[in-house]
């Protein structure tokens, strides 16, 4: 097999740098990497054909959406995506790998299907989902526009969520347990994702998530045991969490349930490397570095 070059939009991402990572220790024959940064315009002058695959992993995310900032999201969300493809494949690259999002269903609980409607409600989903609309069009049997819709994507040192998850683990004794499930994905799994995406040459939206569903409070306590420390779980606040879920919007997206249907993330290879527990325990390891 011919390696792949592949460049990846977003100079210091944390999705970018762990792909990256992941791959050229895992299987270094398989992919030769470059990174551009997109802030400011000298990316507009870099020859893009010399790369077979752009995966682009530039973009907004993690920010408190106000109406100030709103414009941002479409700008980067979403002209940029499509402004970078269109570049890509005009000079020839052959395939172009879009980092989306679960957000494009607008929903904080519930089960998605394959034939839930996309009905994003913040910026940042509805950003998302125009980027797909527009670089969709693009395909053709020589350009493959292939759209990764993952759920939370957590690991060491990641932004978002599951920082939240580890303060809980750290600073709190007794936490509520609540029966949920979410879908997650564990950064190492969606490296591997990936790698097959550009390997196999796909094309299409993909669903990828870990193996198991998570549950919230399990995985608190998961994570404090990794820093040795002892969390009890609280039965009987089930009542009192979803109360709360009425009102703050943390609650819902901590404790709630939001799953894929696991039929959608089935691939014809086998993805998922590293199952829950162990994902936390790597997270959360001193020597992980």
């Amino acid at each position: 097999m011919v390696k792949k070059r592949v460049l990846i939009t977003g100079a210091n991402s944390y999705i970018g740098t762990s792909v990256e990572k992941y791959v050229l220790e895992n299987y270094p024959e398989d992919c030769a990497f470059d990174t551009i940064d997109l802030k400011d315009s000298s990316w507009r002058e870099k020859d893009f054909s010399d790369y077979d695959v752009v995966f682009h992993v530039a973009g907004i995310a993690h920010q408190k959406e106000t109406k100030e900032n709103a414009e941002n999201y479409y700008k980067i969300n979403r002209d940029l995506v499509v402004e970078v493809a269109t570049k890509a494949k005009s000079e020839g690259v052959r395939q172009f790998i879009q980092l989306s999002s679960m957000s494009v269903y607008g929903l904080t609980t519930g089960k998605i299907t394959l034939d839930t409607e996309t009905k994003p409600n913040t910026n940042y989903g509805k950003s998302k989902l125009e980027a797909e609309e527009k670089i969709s069009v693009l395909a053709d049997e020589n350009f493959k526009v292939c759209i990764l819709r993952p759920p939370m994507i957590y690991g060491k040192n990641c932004k978002g969520n599951y920082q939240t998850l580890v303060k809980f683990a750290n600073k709190l004794k007794i936490f509520p347990y609540v029966k949920n499930q979410r879908s997650m994905l564990y950064i190492d799994n969606l490296s591997e994702f990936i790698r097959l995406m550009i390997v196999n040459e796909e094309s299409g939206i993909f669903f990828p998530q870990n193996a198991e569903y998570t549950n919230t409070s399990d995985m608190v306590k998961a994570i404090a045991i990794a820093h040795g420390k002892k969390l009890h779980l609280i039965h009987g606040f089930g009542w009192a969490i979803k109360l709360m879920g009425l009102f703050i919007g943390l609650a819902k997206k901590a404790f709630g349930s939001l799953t894929y249907d696991v039929t959608m993330s089935n691939y014809k290879e086998d993805y998922v490397a590293v199952k829950l527990m162990d994902s936390i325990k790597n997270c959360e390891s001193e020597d992980n570095e």
